[in-house]
């Protein structure tokens, strides 16, 4: 296909500053790169560290990390990839491949990392180009606007679900409902778990439960550990929201060498250390997942039917759908 002379994508000039749309020249991808006509990208809390540059990726810089789009033109050194290839991408943008974590195959804790719409542009653009190491494969007969969040919020929480050791039929809590929590929810329930959702008001265990809730706790009412505890507890909290005074409670809902997993960023919150010194409770953050993660916590999504709760605006509107989400 022929490729235009330029393409609109939206920036963050300043610090704080609103999204600017402008036209810029198209550039062929380099070594390694692969370049993208976009087809969605979905809307996260963390593109406001674009916007603030708190992670800093400085200045201009085209946000956006869910990115679901089809291959155009590829680098040299790119083989897995060609023109018309259905094509994802994350926060994870790629790795050095050198330091010691990629050594263990931990790319998402590289010393040099690239974070899509953070050190490097994302997609709230026509066009954007990726690293090849940091694709992700995406299936045909799906659609873009579904996948797009489950290249950030739905692999951070399939990821730490699947490696969190709970057995099928045990309990999980799954703190919040929100864009991690909704999945969360989700993913639990296909995998066999005893899925046990807090959030706060009542008018929300309609919807917990419609998502695959077996439980659930309005924290609003008391102290969420205490109910948690009398559903039995939990040897899993899985916590998405920002606020940590609305997760810390489950602590004291956690079984004996119990966990609590942080997948929000919740800023400094202060614990009972010596209850969980008691109790040999630990508490574990997860990062994000890498591409073959995500590739896994889409298939999986794909083939057991997890839907992501999404509201679609179109490109002119992306700075309407940005404050929605983060203003």
């Amino acid at each position: 296909m022929a490729l235009p002379e330029s393409y609109r994508q939206f920036t963050f000039k300043t610090s704080g500053g609103s999204l600017i749309l402008e036209d810029v020249p198209l550039q062929l991808p380099g070594s390694g790169e692969i370049l993208i006509k976009v087809e969605a990208c979905g809307v996260c809390h963390t593109d406001t560290c674009a916007q603030n540059n708190t992670l800093g990726g400085g200045f201009p810089r085209v946000p956006g990390h869910e990115i679901i789009g089809r291959v155009v033109a590829v680098g040299d050194n790119v083989t897995d990839w060609k023109a018309g290839d259905h094509i994802g991408a994350g926060f994870h943008g790629g790795h050095d491949g050198t330091c010691n974590q990629c050594q263990q195959n931990f790319p998402t804790m590289c010393d040099n990392p690239i974070s899509n719409g953070i050190n490097r542009n994302g997609g709230f653009a026509e066009y954007c180009t990726l690293r090849a190491e940091a694709a992700v494969h995406i299936p045909e007969d799906v659609d873009a606007v579904q996948i797009a969040p489950l290249l950030c919020a739905g692999s951070t929480v399939f990821n730490a679900l699947r490696h969190a050791g709970v057995k099928p039929g045990e309990a999980v809590a799954i703190q919040g409902l929100g864009g991690l929590g909704h999945l969360a929810i989700q993913y639990a329930n296909r995998m066999g778990y005893r899925v046990i959702a807090v959030s706060r008001g009542a008018e929300k265990e309609k919807a917990a439960r419609e998502l695959g809730a077996h439980d659930y706790i309005d924290s609003s009412k008391g102290d969420a550990g205490a109910a948690l505890k009398a559903l039995g507890g939990a040897q899993v909290a899985f916590t998405t929201a920002l606020s940590a005074e609305s997760f810390t409670p489950l602590i004291r809902g956690l079984n004996v060498m119990g966990r609590l997993v942080i997948l929000s960023l919740p800023g400094d919150w202060k614990v009972n250390h010596r209850d969980m010194i008691r109790r040999g409770i630990s508490v574990q953050a997860w990062p994000v997942g890498n591409n073959r993660d995500s590739e896994k916590a889409v298939e999986f999504a794909h083939r057991h039917g997890v839907e992501c709760f999404v509201e679609t605006f179109t490109f002119e509107e992306a700075q309407k759908a940005y404050g929605m989400c983060n203003g």
